[in-house]
């Protein structure tokens, strides 16, 4: 059983500020939202983004799928912006206004793994959780590092990787400013790179089968992972495989609706969408009057 920390019942003030952002009745209403590999802590992580998404949604169950905040760099050094502090925040609140959050950690956010069993500030940590969705089917959702040979056999690679991942994130964050200054919309170099890389997308395919495999040896219906930052929805033969992306290169997340079916949310492409469609409001009335 989860054992609350104790503390104020009303919590901290920030829970009760009001903030901008949409009215309850305009957010969308899914039974269960699964995000991962935010990487809080990094330059390359999507803060904005992923605040406007998490402003919109209203679930009845959040789940933190792993790579939450990043451990490891904040280890080789301290990088913690104010919009950072917001997305904590942003959680805290849901959780305070009766959305269910449960936190999974990964192996970059593996020093909460101790504290599996716990609820701080209303967010419940567990290794992993069978969730039951609405239409009867069991899901394993866990990180899935435990799945990754690199990190479980080869640390010392799996650091060095790390290091040059975020260097290529860190040339992703510049080339998005560039865009910006030329008022184009968020796109990620590194996620278009890793799609071409033959090794990346073999691996990819490995892990997939192998996260597959552990569900059908438990007699599940299928898992919910984070960990390769691909967002993803399968069938191996039988098992769904369904992977939330991230929030440093592709900027998804994975809903359930009510009656248990599952999509995929790109905020990344709905963003560029809603930018097009700004960009070309001010010529619809000269073509509405044509």
């Amino acid at each position: 059983m989860l054992r609350p920390v104790e503390g104020c019942i009303r919590g901290p003030a920030f829970l009760h500020e009001p903030e901008d952002e949409p009215p309850p009745s305009r957010k969308m209403k899914h039974r269960t939202v699964w995000i991962s590999d935010i990487h809080l802590g990094t330059p390359g992580c999507n803060a904005d983004m992923l605040l406007d998404f998490l402003k919109s949604i209203r679930p009845e169950t959040l789940y933190l799928v792993g790579d939450i905040i990043d451990g490891w760099k904040l280890k080789r050094g301290w990088y913690w912006p104010a919009r950072h502090n917001d997305i904590v925040r942003r959680i805290l609140k849901m959780a305070a206004q009766g959305t269910r959050v449960i936190y999974i950690p990964g192996n970059h956010d593996e020093m909460l793994r101790p504290y599996a069993g716990l609820s701080l500030g209303g967010v419940e940590i567990a290794l992993e959780v069978v969730h039951t969705t609405a239409d009867g089917r069991r899901l394993l959702v866990c990180h899935g590092d435990e799945f990754d040979a690199v990190v479980l056999y080869h640390r010392w690679l799996a650091w060095a990787g790390d290091i040059g991942y975020e260097a290529l994130l860190k040339l992703n964050v510049q080339f998005n400013r560039l865009r910006l200054l030329l008022g184009l919309p968020y796109w990620s170099i590194s996620a278009h790179i890793k799609k071409r890389v033959k090794n990346a997308v073999a691996f990819i395919g490995r892990f997939e089968q192998a996260v597959a495999d552990a569900a059908r040896m438990r007699g599940l219906d299928g898992v919910v992972c984070g960990h390769i930052h691909s967002a993803e929805i399968r069938d191996f033969s039988g098992i769904t495989y369904l992977n939330d992306g991230d929030w440093v290169e592709s900027c998804t997340a994975l809903v359930e609706h009510g009656d248990g079916r599952m999509e995929i949310i790109d905020w990344a492409a709905r963003t560029r969408e809603a930018a097009h469609i700004d960009k070309a409001s001010p010529l619809q009335p000269a073509a509405l009057a044509a």
